[in-house]
Parts: structure tokens; sequence; C-alpha cells
């Protein structure tokens, strides 16, 4: 198993301040704190990073991830996708499937992320973690949809497969409300202080 930290984006909602590195309440930025519960369930992971964020790329490889930059051509969330799964299936864990982190939800649990993963090795194709019936994140896909995976295009990642192979998708109650939390602006970031 893979796990893939999506950090490539481009933060907009939050304004001019890379919203990664801002701190939560207990003073760890925000990507550290989800690459630390992705890297503590999946020790194999990759992040994927814009090229020229410097300091995002050094605090994801101190924490354990193997990072690579994106292409600064890759613009959407498919984009960064596509090139993080490319590079992780060269990777022998790859052959058990990918579980696909968004940096922007610190909150969730490494004992979450091992649920999912405990359901993909029990056989299930795609797991989707959901709390109080509402689907959440991280994703995990088994190795099958590797070249779907590397082949998708928009700002929905990977929510077109998961449509495409309903009859698939494990839907796995978690009893832990970060699997919904992200946070996309500054007053996201306020409201948990």
């Amino acid at each position: 198993m893979v796990g893939i930290l999506l950090a490539a984006g481009f933060s907009r909602r939050f304004g001019t301040q890379d919203k990664l590195l801002q701190c939560l309440p207990d003073g760890r930025p925000i990507a550290l704190a989800a690459a630390q519960s992705l890297v503590s369930a999946v020790p194999v992971s990759v992040a994927v990073v814009r090229e020229d964020n410097h300091a995002l790329k050094a605090l994801l490889s101190a924490a354990g991830l193997v990072v690579i930059g994106c292409p600064q051509e890759a613009q959407v969330m498919a984009d960064s996708l596509s090139f993080a799964v490319r590079y992780a299936s060269q990777l022998t864990a790859a052959q058990d499937g990918f579980v696909i982190a968004l940096a922007d939800m610190p909150y969730i649990t490494a004992t979450s992320i091992k649920q999912v993963i405990t359901t993909m090795q029990e056989g299930a194709a795609i797991v989707v973690p959901t709390y109080h019936g509402q689907r959440g994140h991280p994703v995990g896909f088994s190795a099958k949809f590797a070249d779907a995976l590397t082949h998708l295009q928009g700002n929905q990642g990977a929510r077109a497969i998961i449509q495409q192979h309903q009859d698939e998708v494990y839907l796995l109650a978690c009893d832990d409300a970060g699997v919904l939390s992200d946070i996309d602006t500054p007053a996201d970031l306020e409201s948990e202080r």
C-alpha cells in the first residue's frame, strides 16, 4: 500500500499565505499533521507538492514522506493526483493499492486510515470512509485502478472513478469527524482555535 498526500494546490480561498504551513492550535502546520497521520498508517507514503514550494517540501520530507515536485503546468487536482500515482506505481508497495489523502485535512486519525487499509486488504476495491453517513477522506483504491488514476483530468480528483464504479465502492463507517474536516479558509482555521 502506498499513501499519497496531495499538497500541490494553490489554496486560493485562503488568501496570500500558504495555508498548509499555517499552524493548528497544537502548533503543528496543517500539512504536517495530515502527513504524520498518513505516514503513521502507511509507512510508504508520497507527497506531491508544487516544485517551487521548498518550505513544504522540507517539512514533509522531514516527516518521512517521499516528496515529489509537481510540474508547474499541473494546475488542477487531477493533474497532481495522476502525477503522484504515476510515481507511486513504480514502488513495490503499490501492488496493494493506494490511500489518497489531502494535506488540508489534518484531523483524520491514523486509526481511520488503518481501517481503510484493512478494508482494502479484506478485498474491497474502493474504500470511502464516512462519518454519520457523509463521505470523506482518505479514499483507498486497489492497484487495479492505477491506470485510471493516472489518466484523470479536471478538478474533481478521483470522484469520476468512484462514480463509474459504484458497485465496487465500500462505504466504511468511521467514528472520526476528521474524515470530513478540511481547512479551506482562514475562518476554517480560526474556528479550530
